[in-house]
């Protein structure tokens, strides 16, 4: 948990930096998810109604399922337009970097980002590096958007929250929680969720647009997933669902298509762990699922340059996807039996 003290320290720094209009951007990492894009875009829409100006940047586009958020139109994406995304970052006298804790996960715009003489990081990943001249770090919470949130209320903005606002941080608290069922879930989520309700959040419209809007193309790729790329280790109580390029192709893959699959292979009984690993052009990459008390997060530190949190995280490899998983499988007994619950 934050500590108390340096928290009131912190939040006194931050509201100082905004007492006045002040010109500010704000970046989030590479692939933008619900959270990335609901915290950002939140976020922006209040910095606007205190008075700041404020641009938003993303190293690249969101999956088009996230598109109907209000205010996601404005997003610059910095591999599609470097020169308006870089006059954003330097042109700001303040940076808010949201639900990254290195630089390099926001790719491209790393250098700029390091560049940028104030910067205030808020998220909520484990062991953050120490880049920023404002941290709020908290990785008990369940989503940046809620961490935006709790941030909002303490610099007294709670009326400045309107639907658009309340809409963002909903859709990025409902996606990091699973919809509310991920062991991160606490009663403050609840109750934030509520409060953003009480401030016109379209919470069924996030919903049905997250969790319903499916090209065909995306149903018949789980179903192939399903039926032809799940491997099931019962001994080790853990999924294995992989995906090559030629699998998504096959299935004409755009971004954001396999959002959610590695959740599929937790669905199982007797399943404690899930991993998914997908085939890019230059590496693979590598999501892993648990429950309970096994840190999938240190088996990704350790071994697939990666992070998160205890029961959700990522890494890469540049090895092939055959050998990737291989490597996996190999370190998958000694794993699984130092943390038998």
């Amino acid at each position: 948990m934050l500590d108390h003290t340096d928290k009131e320290e912190r939040m006194g720094a931050l509201r100082a930096e905004l007492a006045a209009p002040k010109r500010c951007a704000i970046i989030t990492h590479y692939n933008p998810d619900g959270d990335a894009m609901g915290s950002s875009l939140g976020f922006m829409h209040l910095l606007r109604r205190a008075g700041h100006s404020v641009s938003l940047v993303v190293p690249n586009a969101p999956p088009a399922f996230l598109a109907w958020m209000p205010g996601a139109a404005e997003a610059i994406p910095f591999d599609r337009a470097r020169d308006r995304a870089m006059e954003a970052i330097t042109g700001s006298e303040l940076l808010f970097c949201l639900d990254f804790n290195r630089l390099d996960r926001i790719s491209g715009a790393e250098d700029a980002a390091r560049a940028h003489p104030f910067k205030v990081l808020i998220d909520h990943h484990r062991d953050p590096d120490h880049f920023a001249q404002i941290t709020f770090s908290d990785p008990d919470s369940c989503a940046t958007a809620q961490m935006i949130a709790d941030i909002v209320r303490d610099l007294g903005w709670s009326e400045l929250v309107d639907e658009p606002a309340a809409t963002c941080l909903y859709t990025g608290i409902m996606t990091d929680s699973g919809s509310f069922r991920f062991s991160s879930t606490t009663p403050h989520t609840m109750r934030t969720a509520a409060w953003l309700m009480e401030r016109g959040a379209r919470f069924t419209q996030a919903h049905e647009s997250i969790m319903d809007d499916n090209r065909p193309e995306r149903m018949r790729l789980l179903g192939f997933m399903l039926n032809e790329r799940l491997e099931i280790l019962p001994e080790f109580g853990t999924a294995i669902i992989r995906l090559s390029l030629a699998d998504l192709k096959r299935f004409s893959y755009q971004p954001g298509d396999t959002e959610g699959f590695v959740n599929y292979g937790l669905a199982l009984r007797g399943i404690r762990m899930a991993a998914y690993f997908i085939e890019r052009p230059d590496m693979v990459k590598l999501s892993l699922r648990s429950k309970g008390g096994l840190p999938v997060d240190e088996l990704v530190q350790q071994h697939f340059s990666g992070g998160g949190h205890r029961n959700a995280a990522g890494g890469q490899s540049k090895d092939s996807l055959d050998a990737t998983i291989n490597r996996f499988k190999e370190l998958l007994p000694a794993f699984v039996a130092s943390h038998p619950s």
